[in-house]
């Protein structure tokens, strides 16, 4: 079977308004564009096509997502309220999530595409499923937008899975460069999701992500933070997915794998200070397919989130499909010189080490033996 692959031209189409990174231009930030603005994206889909990968995938085309669907997550005064902002003048839905005219629909779909990739996979219609989603959906909260994101599409998907195909066990995966605080918050009491977050420590949302949020109630436990210090690259995220990640999959046993695939730990990226490689990307892409062929009869689906550099992230993107579809074009990462010499360093193990601690009192997996 191929990999499918979820895209819609819409998402392109979806406007954001002038800003200067992740502000409203005005004053003295003169007028710019936000950096969640379409070129990215579309140089994804541009670098697959010139690749030749993309005539390998199979193209799969999204529906958009049913506001009670969308419900099963968000507010409905918060649903009705992006939809007025859609239907007028556009807006801010929160925090920085900015609605355009027309973007309420859009959204729909983008979570619509992150479900008909959950669809394909668990009807083994394909090996695997990234989803190219935009907007992106990660750090939206139940009763708002924040951070570019307005409907958190990878958690309506997991509540989708849940409900369709009767999954008891679900575990997401936010690789994303910034805190997954809006999946945390939705999950953060339920013990048939494991959430893990890695992500740069202290970058936004602003107060979260730290090691000891474990979770509450039935959900203690469930909630794992892995906050890395500014810097890291790959050796370092390596040694994160080896160490706790890979322990916490084969524990939990889910029924699949969802991942939020934000692709802003790369070297170049204008919101994060990590330094990845899109080689790094593939490594730990890698690291996940294995555990969804020990775990959960390869079961796992790839959702988009954030990633800046219009330059990087589509290298990033296309080392990660090359994984899933185990095709493996010509094409290399021609910024690879750029990279400063990458080894795990100590400020990076202590950081694993603390997060291992605090787990243990949670995961047996990290009291045998051969773990110590």
């Amino acid at each position: 079977m191929k990999t499918g692959y979820v895209f819609d031209e819409s998402f392109f189409w979806h406007d954001n308004g002038t800003g200067t990174l992740y502000l409203p231009s005005g004053g003295y930030l003169e007028p710019d564009v936000f950096v969640e603005h379409p070129a990215t994206k579309r140089r994804v889909n541009n670098l697959l096509y010139k690749s030749g990968l993309m005539d390998q995938l199979q193209i799969l085309k999204p529906e958009r997502a049913t506001k009670e669907r969308i419900e099963t997550v968000h507010k409905q005064n918060y649903v009705d309220y992006v939809k007025q902002l859609s239907d007028t003048t556009g807006g801010d839905a929160g925090d920085h999530a900015i609605v355009g005219k027309g973007s309420y629909e859009i959204a729909l779909l983008s979570t619509g595409a992150a479900m008909k990739a959950v669809d394909a996979v668990m009807n083994n219609e394909v090996k695997n499923a990234y989803s190219l989603s935009r907007p992106p959906g990660h750090h939206a909260e139940p009763e708002m937008g924040i951070g570019f994101c307005i409907f958190n599409n990878i958690a309506i998907a997991a509540k989708y899975a849940q409900e369709k195909y009767g999954l008891k066990r679900v575990f997401i995966l936010d690789w994303d460069v910034h805190h997954g605080n809006g999946t945390e918050k939705i999950f953060y009491e339920d013990d048939t999701v494991t959430f893990v977050s890695i992500h740069q420590h202290l970058s936004f949302p602003n107060n979260t992500g730290y090691a000891d949020h474990v979770g509450s109630g039935k959900g203690e436990g469930y909630n794992i933070n892995i906050p890395l210090p500014a810097g890291t690259g790959d050796a370092g995220y390596i040694a994160a997915f080896e160490s706790i990640i890979a322990p916490i999959v084969r524990d939990f046993k889910p029924e699949l794998i969802l991942i939020s695939a934000g692709q802003d730990p790369g070297m170049f990226d204008p919101l994060g200070r990590m330094n990845m490689t899109a080689k790094g990307f593939g490594e730990i892409t890698k690291i996940m397919l294995q555990l969804a062929d020990e775990v959960c009869d390869s079961r796992i689906v790839f959702v988009h989130e954030g990633g800046y550099s219009n330059a990087y992230v589509p290298f990033c993107t296309l080392r990660i499909i090359e994984e899933m579809s185990g095709i493996y074009t010509d094409v290399e990462d021609p910024f690879t010189g750029s990279q400063a010499p990458d080894v795990l360093n100590i400020v990076q193990k202590e950081a694993i080490d603390q997060v291992i601690k605090i787990q243990s009192k949670h995961w047996s997996c990290f009291n045998e033996p051969s773990l110590k």
